[in-house]
Order: structure tokens, then sequence, then C-alpha cells
């Protein structure tokens, strides 16, 4: 008889990719949802394709478990995705959704699997600095220093910048839509125009706009309806570009833009308060705590009879959710210290204010309408971008506007236009609704 030993076959050890996979395997309740293709050439996984570039980008998740960590590693560089991200970020929220999966455990079995694998593939290591992008605040929340802190990160941030993916009156909040396919401008122009109508302006009446922005609606009431208007911003380099403008088109009489806090703000003298007082989009970067003070200078700010209009972001859930502020991306790096609540709570807390509310208008869909022009725009003007910001901010704005689009569509954030009087004379509003 012949001896014949049986050696053992050689087997591959596995990459990175196929490592992560199955360290991964609980956490997303399955195979990844995605084509993963690590640094070592390794490939795991089916959907769309998603390069892990860095064992770095692992280290970080480890430290941020999540939408941040995940968040940082895709800003700057260490995670990149082929193609469309709205594509990719939907089909891997179907299929974690589809799988009832709700969200990262930080079970020790989960930690245990993670550092493991971490250690595997080189990934353990200090906790890697904080993107550039990253908002860095300092005070007490919602202190007035603070507070200029959160709106110069963001709104601060570069004029020309915003010009190249905004409409010509640079208006930073939803448009309105008479179809998907109106102009950014046009439905703009028609937000305006609404506002406006809605306020009751006309020649010679007096209008606030609390937190004006680059005075889209300041410039517009002067403009079209004859209002003499005070716009409030703490953004210096939205005042600089508002002034700028006012001289240009000769607006001097009719438009004057303060640089001040919201509390901070005064009626005419020898008035009862202005005729109209609008706020758009501004009151989420005010917080939850402040936001009975902030109902109470709209109110002190419109004469009795007089119309306030508020634009407002929403979130769904008790008091905006786990994250009122929309989730740890953008409260780390777009609009830090914001809160959003259910469109119910806001007009809770206006009528507690004093205030009588008349009218909600929902408008989300005009949300999703107008992020998708910004996003075209944005694209558009990228070669452009790069010789004004270095890319890491580029790739902020690109995961703030498809994941603010994704919000809006999925209808995981909402916005309305909530109208108000203040009591105490009549009003002149129509009896039959026409706006």
């Amino acid at each position: 008889m012949t001896d014949v030993t049986t050696r053992p076959v050689a087997t591959k050890p596995a990459g990175v990719a196929q490592t992560l996979a199955a360290a991964l395997r609980p956490v997303v309740g399955g195979d990844l949802p995605v084509e993963l293709h690590a640094w070592d050439g390794s490939v795991a996984g089916t959907g769309p394709v998603v390069r892990l570039n860095s064992a770095q980008a692992l280290t970080r998740l480890l430290w941020a478990p999540g939408e941040l960590g995940a968040a940082q590693a895709y800003v700057t560089g260490e995670i990149d995705v082929d193609g469309d991200l709205d594509a990719a970020l939907t089909h891997v929220r179907a299929v974690i959704g589809e799988r009832r999966v709700t969200g990262v455990s930080a079970s020790p079995g989960t930690v245990w699997r993670a550092a493991r694998a971490a250690l595997k593939v080189g990934a353990l290591g200090r906790r890697p600095a904080a993107p550039a992008s990253q908002a860095v605040l300092r005070g007490r929340l919602h202190s007035k220093g603070r507070d200029r802190q959160a709106i110069s990160h963001h709104y601060d941030f570069s004029n020309d910048f915003y010009e190249a993916i905004l409409d010509e009156n640079m208006a930073y909040s939803s448009g309105y839509f008479a179809s998907p396919g109106t102009s950014l401008e046009d439905a703009q122009a028609a937000k305006l125009d609404l506002v406006c109508r809605k306020v009751g302006l006309g020649p010679g009446t007096t209008f606030l706009d609390v937190g004006c922005g680059w005075g889209s609606l300041s410039l517009y009431a002067a403009e079209h309806f004859g209002a003499r208007v005070t716009g409030i911003t703490i953004a210096a380099e939205q005042k600089k570009f508002i002034d700028a403008r006012i001289a240009e088109r000769g607006l001097g009489d009719l438009v004057r833009i303060e640089l001040s806090d919201y509390r901070d703000a005064t009626v005419p003298d020898g008035s009862a308060g202005f005729d109209a007082v609008a706020s758009i989009e501004m009151g989420e970067h005010v917080g939850q705590g402040n936001y009975p003070t902030y109902v109470e200078v709209l109110r002190r700010s419109v004469r009795p009879g007089g119309r306030v209009l508020v634009q407002a972001m929403s979130r769904p859930g008790p008091g905006g959710g786990r994250y009122p502020g929309g989730g740890p991306f953008i409260e780390s790096f777009i609009a830090p210290d914001m809160t959003m609540r259910p469109v119910g709570e806001t007009v809770a807390l206006i009528e507690a204010g004093g205030l009588e509310v008349r009218d909600v208008h929902a408008m989300r869909e005009h949300y999703v309408h107008t992020v998708d022009a910004w996003i075209e725009r944005f694209e558009a003007a990228v070669p452009h971008l790069r010789t004004l910001v270095p890319e890491e901010y580029l790739r902020v704005w690109r995961l703030y506007l498809v994941g603010g689009g994704m919000a809006f569509r999925d209808g995981r954030m909402g916005v309305d236009q909530i109208l108000a009087v203040r009591p105490g004379a009549p009003h002149d509003l129509p009896a039959v609704r026409d706006l």
C-alpha cells in the first residue's frame, strides 16, 4: 500500500473588504449593501461602489460611529462614492429600511467586533483631527457671541461661492414653484412676491426683515412694493453684500440694513411698530429655549393688527426627534446649534407668544425642486468653486445638498409659511383666502 500524505490546501487571507464585510454583517443586517473597494485592492458586497481609500476612515468610524464619522471620512476624501451620490445613499437607506436596521448599536459585542476588525486591518489609532471644515464654537449655547460664530461659520463663508449657486436675488430658502420646470429665478421671485402679498406690503408701508440673509426679501419689498424696509443680520459679509446692492440700485431711501442680533431689534421712533414683519428660515437658528424670546421680538416689532410671517423648516417627532438640528453632519458642518420641530409645535409657540395664527402653508415639495436647482448649479460651477475654496469644502457642500434634498423628498424635513397677526386692533386680512 502506498502511503499518501494529504496536505492542506493554502487559502488566501481575507482582504480588508472581506474582513469588514464579516464584521459589519450583524450591524447592517446581512451582506454589505454596497460594493466596497478597500485600499488593498480587495472587494466585497454588491451595490453602489464605495471606495475606502485609507485606514484612517475606519479609525474615524471607531471614534465616531455612524453618520458623523462617515461624513468626516467622506469630506476628507478617505471615503469616496462612485457616480450619483443621491442614488447611492437612497439605495443604502432603502436596503437598511427593508432589513429594519434602526441604527448602529454600541453593544459590547458590536464594539468588540469592530475593534478586532480594525486591529486586523491596521486601523486602530488615536482619534484623527476633525476636518478643517467642521465647525468649532465656543461659549454658552445661544449666547449672542456663540450665535455670531455659528452664523459666521456658514453665512460668512464666501459671497462669491453663494452667488455661483443661488439665484440672482440670492434667496437662500425654499422657492415657490408653479411647476417642477419653473426656473429657480422665477420660483424665488414668486416666493418673495408671495411673502410680500401675504404680509400686505404697499407703497410707504414699514417692514422688518428679521434675519435678512443677502437681502433678497428686503430688496424685493422695496423695489416691487415700495415698502420702507429695515433688515437685520449678524453676518458681516451679508451686510456688506446688501449694502453694495442697495447702492447699485439706488434704494438707500427705502432700505436700511443693521448688523444686529434679533434680540436687539427696535421699532421706528414714534410708532407702535412696523406695519409688517417677516422672518424667513431664521428662527431655526435661535434654539428651542430662545424661541419664546424670538416670538416676542416678532410680536413687539409689529403694530397691533399688523401681520407677521415666519417661514420655518420642520422635523417630525416630538421636539424634532433625536436630531432636531438635522443630524450629526448638518449640526457639525453646516448649521451648528440649529433646532427644528414639528410645525404644530412651532405654531403652538407662536400662539403662546401672543400672536394669532391665521394660516399655515406647507411647502415641502417646493424645497425638493429648490435643492435640485442648487445642486445643478453647484455641479456646473465646480471648476470655478475650486478657485474659491479647498476641495474639502466642495465635498461638504455636495453631501449637504444631496442629503438635504433627500430629507425633504422623503418627508424627514418640511418647510411651512406661518402667517399671524398681532391682536389689539382690527387686521385687514381678506375674508376669502386668495394667497
